[in-house]
């Protein structure tokens, strides 16, 4: 789980220079893979259950993250705009956090995605994500069309690629 020794790494230090879209993660025109993980009530999924339909925002992220909570804003304006023309999905490392605290933060703060936890890092490998507040976007047809990572990203720019 060398993805989830990143996360650890790079939530920590504050003296990264910050990456934009397209430094990390999956490249553009990737099928976007399956990867199992759990509802935040513990229920079995996997990612590919929901690719395919239509277009899908995922965000890897933490309670912990300050880039994620910077992100908020963002996602609540992609969420009020696109509705359910969009699945939103916020996949939750497990580094130090837990499925209630992760449940109580979304709750607190209404994000606007269905929460999933990625308990033994799964997701988060094989979606290659390098730090929290990672983002993809993916077109109806299950092809990766945005990754980005950082608290300003557009997500109206990512979208509209999927749409």
């Amino acid at each position: 789980m060398r993805s989830i020794v990143a996360l650890s790494f790079l939530a920590a230090s504050a003296y990264l220079a910050p990456l934009s879209a397209q430094d990390v993660g999956l490249p553009i025109g990737t099928v976007a893979p399956a990867a199992a993980l759990q509802t935040i009530d513990g229920k079995a999924v996997n990612l590919k259950d929901y690719i395919g339909k239509t277009p899908v925002l995922i965000e890897f992220w933490a309670t912990w993250c300050p880039n994620c909570a910077e992100l908020e804003p963002a996602m609540l304006a992609a969420k009020k705009k696109y509705g359910d023309t969009v699945k939103f999905l916020g996949v939750a490392v497990s580094v130090n956090q837990s499925p209630a605290r992760v449940k109580a933060y979304a709750e607190k703060h209404q994000l606007p995605l269905e929460v999933l936890w990625d308990n033994d890092g799964n997701a988060t490998d094989v979606y290659q994500a390098a730090a929290t507040s990672y983002v993809v976007v993916i077109d109806k047809s299950g092809k990766v069309v945005y990754t980005g990572v950082g608290g300003k990203q557009n997500l109206d720019a990512a979208i509209r690629k999927a749409m």
